[in-house]
């Protein structure tokens, strides 16, 4: 069976270390990249129909509601998950879990069966609870050991992705 990446990234204005600037390449984005390359898995990117502001600061005002309101956005699309075993889910840390068009992903596809890998960018707050979100929201799956990998830090991460996968 196949290996599939799914991510949510977000490119635009980022904060870094205490500081802010704009990436066109977003950082969960370049881990993704990187287990697809080890992997020789195929790549599927979770993106809201609606995507958020590209400034940080609306944008994380935007998530932050969303996860207040327990909101689950309306996706561009979804992968036929049918023909993969494993699934490394990728995501920032947003609020202390998953940026909610992640939960719309897990929500609308059928893991039975699956074998969830789930990695995630911070700036500080590592995997939080999302490895226990994703095993609440799709049961029927198996959710391994997550890899944390600081977002500021993701064009330097091949060797823990490397260790990792």
């Amino acid at each position: 069976m196949k290996k599939l990446v799914a991510f949510y990234s977000r490119a635009d204005e980022n904060y870094f270390d205490g500081s802010y600037r704009y990436i066109e390449v977003g950082n969960t984005e370049k881990v993704a990249r990187m287990i697809a390359g080890i992997k020789g898995a195929d790549m599927f990117r979770i993106e809201q129909k609606i995507p958020y502001a590209a400034d940080y600061s609306t944008a994380t005002a935007q998530a932050k509601k969303d996860r207040q309101e327990n909101l689950r956005p309306e996706l561009k699309a979804l992968p036929d998950l049918s023909g993969y075993d494993e699934i490394y889910l990728g995501y920032p840390n947003y609020w202390g879990t998953m940026p909610m068009a992640v939960y719309t992903f897990l929500d609308s596809s059928n893991f039975e069966g699956k074998v969830i890998h789930p990695f995630c960018t911070h700036e500080g707050s590592g995997l939080s609870g999302t490895e226990s979100d994703i095993a609440n929201e799709v049961p029927a799956a198996t959710v391994t050991k997550g890899l944390a990998i600081k977002g500021s830090l993701a064009d330097e991460a091949m060797d823990s992705v490397e260790r990792w996968v």
